[in-house]
């Protein structure tokens, strides 16, 4: 953005901010200029003595202070709604200047492609469980996302597809269950902020901002397969055979 951005425009930033803070200081006798200076002073003297438990205490208050004294300063805040503007105004610009490449058929050929629209096997629902259904149906590609609520899924019900299946699952607050017959191949690929996994077997008691990657072994060269790839914030997901 800022290399696009003008040599003018940029002086004239640069000018307003100075004048501002000028203004500050000989009007209001430094606002908070001198309380960032002092926060500074504190927080040098932490850092000399960071190794001791007050030392660190000592830091970190000042740098806080250090912080917010610096975003109370005017020459600051217009930096900062400067610099806000010029980002919407030049993301305003980059979508009006998008160029479509249009390709070049053979002897002026348009070719118009059958599309034919699926109903997907769950309707996105931000604050329920989700299960498949008991009865027999059709395999479709699960991509979901959720806020609360479990979502299960039983893939004994259903006839999976001589090549890969994927499962989708991005959460926020809920557990996974998904049930997989014993001749299908699986890769598992979990992300969890808090929660549990119990996978095939393995068990996971405490999942802190962990990432899991499991697959079978025979995953790379046998179907049917399912490629399951989940995220939580907080939950456990279970993924057993059936």
């Amino acid at each position: 953005m800022f290399k696009r951005l003008s040599t003018d425009y940029f002086n004239w930033i640069l000018i307003i901010g100075v004048i501002l803070l000028i203004f500050e200081v000989a009007f209001f006798y430094g606002g908070t200029i001198i309380p960032a200076l002092f926060y500074a002073l504190i927080m040098y003297a932490g850092w000399r003595y960071f190794h001791k438990l007050w030392g660190k205490i000592l830091f970190w208050i000042a740098l806080v202070g250090v912080v917010f004294s610096i975003l109370n300063l005017m020459a600051v805040r217009f930096l900062i709604i400067a610099a806000t503007i010029l980002f919407i105004i030049h993301y305003s610009k980059s979508k009006k200047e998008v160029e479509y490449d249009q390709p070049i058929l053979p002897s002026g050929e348009i070719r118009e492609e059958t599309l034919l629209e699926i109903t997907p096997l769950f309707d996105q629902n931000l604050f329920d469980d989700q299960v498949t259904e008991n009865t027999a149906y059709q395999w479709k590609d699960v991509n979901i996302h959720g806020i609360f609520g479990d979502r299960i899924i039983d893939l004994s019900n259903t006839v999976l597809p001589d090549d890969t299946a994927v499962i989708s699952i991005r959460h926020f607050i809920g557990n996974i269950e998904i049930y997989v017959p014993y001749e299908v191949e699986l890769s598992i690929h979990h992300s969890s902020i808090f929660g549990r996994a119990h996978i095939l077997g393995k068990h996971e008691g405490k999942l802190m901002n962990r990432a899991l990657f499991y697959q079978t072994a025979n995953y790379d060269k046998a179907y049917p397969r399912v490629k399951i790839i989940t995220s939580l914030l907080s939950g456990d997901i279970e993924v057993k055979r059936i």
